[in-house]
């Protein structure tokens, strides 16, 4: 006959339910792949970077550009690019002509990854819930981290994206009114039913949209939409609708389009 202590059930009871908690963490961390932290780009002038999340003690990467004209101690724009779905993490590094003119015109330039590659960047629901706060929480974290390395001019940070990195452009800074000095778009994805009115937030904030006509992804009347509105609130806008232009292409592999959006910047991160 065992005689089991009270005391010795709870702390067993309470040993295997720690446990279980921990295993279904680990559950929740294996659901990132190892795609999530691969890179695409070996351009030389592309910095490769990681650093550890807290919320899960995960190693997250993200990449650099810095223009050969910075110089510690004087503050430079930042431009924070952010990738489409399933997109690498320094994919926009690879766009034609991005990272020429981001020399020509001295941007420092990063590309979070939005913790994995289908993360949406907390604007819209994930497979795990909680992946989505992480995709937002990853991109504050390396802003940060750029603000503490470099002479980063807090009056010329700067957000732009495409397709999901459109999505979440528009809700990061909806999320952070005043944070950036301007935004650009190309081929936005943001949710169906989501209002544009969450712009109201970020209304004095210039902003470029640009889309294609016959993109298959997202719906040129989608972004038509969004344009009116932001007509509508009284945004400082620029909206350059491309005839017969498709959803990636026309942005990745297009270097006058590329230059249309740094120009965008470069104008108004002028004093």
């Amino acid at each position: 006959m065992t005689i089991r202590n009270p005391w010795y059930t709870f702390l067993l009871t309470a040993v295997l339910a720690i446990t279980s908690l921990s295993g279904l963490a680990g559950y929740a961390h294996a659901q990132r792949e190892t795609t999530d932290d691969e890179s695409l780009i070996s351009d030389p002038r592309v910095q490769h970077r990681s650093y550890v999340f807290a919320p899960t003690g995960e190693t997250l990467p993200y990449a650099v550009f810095v223009p050969s004209s910075y110089r510690a101690g004087t503050p430079a724009p930042l431009l924070v690019s952010l990738h489409g779905l399933g997109r690498t993490y320094d994919w926009l590094m690879g766009y034609q002509g991005f990272l020429d003119y981001a020399e020509e015109y001295g941007f420092v330039v990063v590309t979070p990854l939005g913790y994995i590659r289908r993360g949406w960047y907390g604007s819209r629901p994930t497979d795990i819930a909680q992946h989505a706060a992480y995709s937002e929480q990853d991109v504050m974290n390396v802003i940060e981290l750029m603000q503490e390395e470099f002479s980063i001019d807090s009056q010329r940070l700067f957000l732009w994206g495409h397709s999901m990195g459109g999505a979440g452009t528009y809700h990061l800074a909806a999320n952070n009114p005043g944070m950036f000095a301007a935004l650009a778009v190309a081929a936005p994805a943001p949710r169906a039913d989501l209002s544009p009115t969450i712009l109201q937030a970020v209304r004095d904030t210039p902003i470029l949209v640009i889309q294609g006509t016959a993109d298959e992804l997202v719906p040129v009347e989608l972004t038509r939409r969004w344009v009116a509105e932001i007509r509508n609130m009284g945004m400082q806008h620029v909206y350059i609708e491309l005839d017969g232009a498709d959803h990636t292409d026309f942005i990745a592999s297009n270097r006058d389009n590329m230059r249309k959006v740094m120009n965008f910047f470069d104008i108004v991160s002028k004093p």
